[in-house]
């Protein structure tokens, strides 16, 4: 591409061609991860013969991911975005065969291997909404990174509605139990290797820094290049990223113990109790999906709220909407309509915060090291969130769901308090 100069017409071709490929491979990567996030715990306690152990399954996702975000940032930044996606996508391939490997020999060390490959997959694809803002325009970079986010809710609903028809499919062919699903995962795995691997072209990294207005100069580094507030938004996207982790996974917890809790009060006074006669898997379903919901439905809203109304400005509303949801926690977590409530705006919340912080971090990054703080910021977004998890589970045994949000509060009011450093 050197010495080619682009027409603005041609840098929107592009543009507009990479984030319907990107949108199309987020819907394939969900499909291909559900099952591994449905599967994996079930899969772990059926070759480990331990419940303990079955939560080891999340966590070799999670290390997974971290340990392969920062060098495929580094990949993307020498190769570009195409080889670092197809990469992901192998890494990918590798682990399903593993952990269907694994499965039928029943080895357990072998599952844990597989799954952590599949992570390193998943790393990958959370590049893709980077990628998407390579060639945007910056009135647009936002909205195009917010297009790829929702694209995500596809393939997160379908995968998981997948299990039942997977399941059925590896037991009619004889495949060992639990794993019939990655058969889908399989095919969308190939599917969106192959997308990448000829469709994305031109490359959208490689092509960016052929522009005139973003040459990788040493001294356009020098003036594009903001630290403090890439460090901000390094600091606001994990942050929110873990308040929504910690309270969403511990709300199935305390949605069991609150109806338990109903039960045991409606034995002695005539179900009177509002949980009484709750049926806690349906409702921990509803929940769980409102809140999907919220994390994706309305994030092409607040990447356009993020281009006219400003990315920090964006990033405070997502504050805001953290802090309403964990007062509904706080003072209604005990019914079922406040724990709804608060999930809805959970999910909203980590949505407007996400995106704009996404969009802060890529513009307060010179354009010849974008990629590094965008590893960086995945790695330190997944390890954040894993380790709140299980402090969450600590606070909630400790303090109660209330006592969760309040502890949840304090990294919103740090991001708040820090929010100067996001300004030029």
């Amino acid at each position: 591409m050197t010495g080619v100069v682009l027409s603005q017409a041609d840098r929107i071709r592009i543009q507009r061609r990479t984030v319907g490929i990107l949108s199309f491979g987020q819907v394939l990567g969900g499909v291909a991860f559900g099952a591994t996030v449905s599967l994996g715990a079930l899969l772990a306690k059926d070759i480990s013969g331990s419940d303990a152990l079955s939560g080891l399954a999340t966590a070799s996702v999670t290390l997974g991911a971290a340990l392969a975000a920062i060098p495929l940032a580094r990949l993307a930044s020498t190769r570009g975005r195409r080889f670092a996606l197809t990469a992901g996508n192998l890494l990918a391939l590798v682990g399903i065969a593993i952990v269907i490997s694994a499965a039928a020999v029943r080895s357990f060390p072998l599952l844990l291997t597989g799954i952590v490959l599949i992570g390193m997959g998943n790393a990958g694809n959370l590049q893709s909404r980077f990628a998407a803002t390579d060639l945007a325009d910056p009135a647009h970079r936002g909205r195009d990174l917010s297009i790829v986010v929702w694209a995500t809710t596809i393939g997160g609903v379908a995968g998981p509605l997948l299990l039942g028809a997977g399941e059925q499919l590896g037991r009619a062919i004889g495949m060992p139990v639990h794993t019939g699903s990655y058969l889908f995962s399989l095919v969308a795995q190939i599917a969106a290797f192959t997308l990448y691997l000829v469709a994305l072209r031109p490359d959208p990294l490689l092509v960016s820094r052929e522009l005139p207005e973003i040459a990788s100069t040493a001294g356009a580094v020098e003036r594009v290049d903001r630290p403090l507030a890439a460090r901000y938004a390094i600091f606001a996207v994990a942050g929110s990223h873990v308040t929504m982790a910690s309270v969403m996974a511990m709300t199935p917890v305390h949605l069991v113990n609150m109806t338990m809790a109903g039960m045991d009060h409606g034995s002695g006074s005539m179900g009177s109790h509002p949980m009484a006669d709750v049926d806690v898997t349906v409702l921990v379903g509803v929940t769980i999906a409102l809140h999907v919901a919220g994390m994706y439905g309305l994030s092409p809203v607040f990447g356009i709220l993020a281009d006219r109304w400003g990315r920090l400005r964006t990033v405070l509303l997502g504050q805001a909407l953290l802090v309403v949801s964990l007062c509904f926690a706080m003072f209604a977590g005990e019914t079922a309509w406040g724990v709804m409530v608060a999930l809805i705006l959970l999910g909203l919340g980590w949505s407007a915060a996400t995106v704009a912080g996404a969009a802060l971090l890529t513009e307060a990054s010179a354009p010849a090291l974008r990629t590094r703080p965008q590893g960086r910021s995945d790695s330190l977004m997944i390890q954040s969130a894993a380790g709140g998890a299980v402090l969450a589970g600590v606070i909630l045994q400790n303090f109660s769901y209330a006592g969760l949000a309040i502890a949840a509060l304090v990294v919103v009011v740090a991001i708040v308090v820090l929010s100067p450093f996001g300004r030029r």
